[in-house]
C-alpha cells in the first residue's frame, strides 16, 4: 500500500513541474525589480502555489482579467517573458473614472519596465463587457479579486460568458475573491462573495469546478466591518482607526478555485 502511495505523490509531483516549471516560477517571484510594496504581500497572496494551482505554464497562451496595478502581472510577465504567450485585458472604455489613472499607469509601467519583465500584449473589453478580439484563444484565464466589482455592476454573468468564448476546449479559468460566509443572507456584499454563489455563477456560463483550494484562506477574517473588505490591508480604509487589530488580521479570506470550459 506504501508503495502506490509514494507512486500518486511522485505522478503528482510530476504533473506540476510538466506543467510549471517552478524553479523559474520562484526566479519571477524573487524578481529584484518587482516593486517593494509588492513583495511584502507575497505572504497574504502566495502566488508560487497559487500560479502552480491554475498550471501556469509557458507554453499556454495566457490572459489576466482587469491586473489592476499589476500585482500579479510583475511575476506573470517575468514568467512568461520571450515566449508573446501573456495578455492582459483592460477596459475600452473604464465604468469608473479612476480605472482610466490606473489602467494608464499599468500601460505605462510596464513599457518602461519592459527589459525587467517582458512585454504584455493588451486586450480590450468593450461596453458589453466583450472582448474586442474575441478571436483569439487561450489555454489560462486568470481573475484576481475582480468578481465583487462585476456583480456589483450587474455584469459578471456577462464577462464570464464571454471568457467562456475566449478559452480553448478544455481550457483553464483561475478565480481568486474575497469570500463570505454561507450563512450570510446576502450572496454578495462589501467585497465578499458566497463560494456556493460564485461556483453556480460560473458554472452556468459554460464552466465546470475542477477543484478548489484554501491556498489563501485567513481564518481570522471577521468580514463583519462596517466598510467591508476594504478595511483590511492593504487598504485600511478606517485610517488609525483599529489599524493594529486589521494588521493583525491581514488580508481578506479568499476562495482559489479552478474551473475548466466544458
Amino acid at each position: 500500500m506504501k508503495k502506490y502511495f509514494f507512486l500518486l505523490v511522485f505522478l503528482c509531483v510530476s504533473c506540476f513541474e510538466k506543467n510549471t516549471d517552478i524553479n523559474k516560477l520562484e526566479k519571477a517571484v524573487n524578481n529584484p525589480f518587482r516593486k517593494d510594496s509588492n513583495k511584502i504581500r507575497d505572504k497574504y497572496r502566495n502566488p508560487i502555489d497559487t500560479l502552480i494551482f491554475f498550471e501556469l505554464s509557458r507554453d499556454k497562451k495566457i490572459l489576466e482579467i482587469v491586473p489592476g496595478s499589476g500585482w500579479y502581472s510583475e511575476i506573470i510577465s517575468h514568467y512568461m517573458k520571450d515566449t508573446e504567450n501573456f495578455s492582459v485585458a483592460i477596459y475600452d472604455k473604464p465604468p469608473v473614472k479612476i480605472l482610466n489613472k490606473i489602467q494608464k499607469d499599468f500601460i505605462d509601467y510596464f513599457k518602461l519596465n519592459k527589459d525587467n519583465f517582458g512585454e504584455i500584449d493588451v486586450v480590450k473589453i468593450d461596453n458589453n463587457y466583450e472582448f474586442k478580439d474575441d478571436k483569439e484563444k487561450y489555454d489560462l484565464v486568470l481573475t484576481f479579486r475582480n468578481t465583487h466589482n462585476w456583480l456589483d455592476s450587474g455584469n459578471a454573468k456577462r464577462l464570464y460568458k464571454s471568457i467562456n468564448k475566449i478559452l480553448n476546449k478544455g481550457g483553464i479559468l483561475g478565480v481568486v475573491q474575497h469570500r463570505a460566509d454561507e450563512t450570510s443572507e446576502l450572496n454578495f456584499k462589501k467585497g465578499y462573495v458566497k463560494q456556493s454563489y460564485l461556483i453556480n455563477l460560473i458554472e452556468r456560463q459554460g464552466f465546470e469546478l475542477l477543484e478548489k483550494s484554501e491556498i489563501n484562506s485567513n481564518h481570522k477574517d471577521l468580514k463583519n466591518y462596517k466598510k467591508g473588505v476594504w478595511t483590511l490591508p492593504p487598504r485600511l480604509v478606517e485610517g488609525e482607526n483599529n489599524k493594529a487589530l486589521y494588521l493583525e488580521i491581514g488580508e481578506s479570506d479568499r476562495m482559489t478555485l479552478k474551473f475548466i470550459k466544458k
